[in-house]
């Protein structure tokens, strides 16, 4: 066995010594050792070819395992944009397999000296709780915000940061915003949201007014998630002379996730909206507004409400608004029932995590949970996951045990996350 490793060893250093072990295929010859062959193959790093080093942050994801951070890490640092994006994505996949499928150096196309990418609408992935993202890694990507070779590599390390959640960056995705390039810009505000850092918050407001309609609402959404109250003149000036209806939508909906008392009459304007997502954002902003004399009009939106996403804000609202039994035709036993409704499962559970942060909702959720359908009982143990409490980890136990494997797997997801927080 030792002369075996002995031999393998020579060869590697063999290939690597001549002048024709600078190419892809040299690299992927080496790369056949698997694990014992990284500190070689890393070695080609060094390379002056492109499409051999190219070649080398491949073959680096293909063999995986935690020696291929640090060989990764180094492809950030790397001159060439196409070796940043592949090792931006390379360190997202080790700690999410498979998103290389996906990533931005899944659609580099080269163009003579030059290459194109293609940002994928998919931007809501995000590790789970329980995952340890290493600071080097964090660190890597917050310089390559900052020192990308190019626009594409800095916006890629933007969304990098914000699927791993990288808070120690959050300084990098600000000053990223001063590069005015809307890609850029865009992917930081949300990255910034999936980090949900609230200090970062007054430091995005001034973008609520954004020339470039993406990233205004990007930066509206932003300000709305991370509860930055200085945002709140400003969302209330769009509303008054709105550039359109997406601005209009977004600044209601920011506004609503943080009303005062002020903001009252305004977001009952909106209940008889023709828009079904301002009458939704307007339900659920009184909710959350939380003065007792609104009852009446959520419940009469409740009740007379004939479009599903107006009817889950009404919904959402009245369960803030204490309403919290779980019988058949009440508010939160709709938000319960729509789990099970792949069109709108994301809205309900969206509602559930915000209102199941306090106690009396975290604890009506415990019977649906063991009751439940399995969607209802999956979706449930990630609502408990990102909101729950010491109390809910007996809940969370029993699930892990439960005969539908799915839900049992969910469960055990579900535990570690909340111990994990």
């Amino acid at each position: 066995m030792r002369r075996s490793l002995i031999a393998t060893a020579l060869a590697f250093a063999a290939v690597f010594s001549t002048a024709s072990a600078q190419t892809p295929k040299d690299v992927r010859a080496v790369a056949k050792g698997g694990t014992t062959a990284i500190p070689t193959v890393a070695q080609y790093l060094n390379s002056a070819a492109v499409d051999t080093r190219v070649e080398v942050i491949r073959q680096l994801i293909a063999i995986g395992g935690k020696d291929t951070i640090e060989p990764l890490i180094q492809g950030t640092k790397d001159v060439d944009a196409e070796v940043q994006i592949r090792a931006t994505d390379g360190l997202v996949n080790f700690y999410m397999p498979g998103y290389v499928r996906q990533g931005l150096g899944s659609s580099i196309i080269k163009a003579g000296n030059t290459i194109r990418a293609k940002f994928s609408d998919t931007n809501d992935q995000t590790i789970d709780a329980f995952v340890i993202v290493r600071p080097e890694v964090i660190a890597a990507l917050g310089t390559l915000v900052r020192d990308g070779a190019t626009l594409d590599s800095k916006a890629n390390a933007c969304r990098a940061i914000g699927i791993l959640k990288g808070q120690a960056a959050v300084p990098d995705l600000i000053e990223a915003l001063r590069t005015k390039d809307n890609r850029v810009m865009y992917e930081s505000l949300i990255a910034l949201q999936k980090i949900r850092d609230p200090e970062a918050g007054p430091r995005i407001v001034y973008l609520v007014r954004d020339l470039d309609d993406k990233v205004q609402s990007a930066a509206i959404e932003t300000s709305g998630l991370l509860r930055a109250k200085d945002a709140l003149p400003g969302l209330r000036g769009i509303l008054q002379s709105p550039r359109n209806k997406v601005a209009e939508r977004s600044a209601l909906a920011a506004l609503a996730l943080m009303p005062e008392p002020q903001d009252r009459n305004l977001l009952k304007s909106y209940l008889t909206s023709k828009d079904d997502k301002n009458r939704a954002a307007a339900a659920e902003g009184l909710g959350r507004a939380g003065e007792p004399a609104d009852k009446p009009v959520i419940d009469q939106a409740w009740k007379e409400e004939q479009k599903m996403l107006p009817r889950l804000g009404a919904a959402f609202g009245l369960v803030m608004q204490g309403e919290i039994a779980v019988e058949t035709e009440a508010p939160l036993r709709y938000l319960i029932n729509t789990l099970n409704s792949a069109a709108f499962r994301d809205v309900a559970s969206a509602y559930l995590v915000e209102a199941a942060r306090r106690g009396d909702v975290r604890s009506a959720l415990y019977q649906p949970l063991e009751q439940g359908t399995r969607d209802e009982k999956v979706r449930l143990c990630r609502v408990l996951a990102a909101s729950g409490d010491a109390a809910s980890i007996p809940v969370l136990e029993k699930a892990s045990r439960d005969a539908d494997n799915e839900v049992a797997q969910e469960g055990l997801r579900a535990l570690r996350s909340l111990r994990a927080r």
